[in-house]
């Protein structure tokens, strides 16, 4: 996916911070508990094609540390 797109997207809900999942091709607000699709590199920023994140997943994305994996990042970083 791009770098400067991922730089300035944000989630078209509430225009907070997402984070960049690469291995699983998504886009997640932790504060709308969504998860948008990167389909053929392009991501997919419609609330009807985004999957709602289960508690337990959100949770985890909670509690990971601010420098675990590289791939669950804010998409601006």
């Amino acid at each position: 996916m791009n770098r400067k797109l991922l730089d300035i997207l944000v989630c078209p809900l509430c225009k907070g911070e997402l984070i960049y999942r690469k291995e699983e091709k998504e886009l997640i607000c932790k504060a709308d508990r969504l998860a948008y699709p990167i389909r053929d590199d392009i991501a997919v920023m419609l609330e009807d094609e985004a999957r709602t994140l289960s508690l337990e997943e959100a949770d985890a994305l909670s509690k990971k540390p601010a420098h675990g994996n590289p791939f669950d990042q804010p998409a601006g970083v």
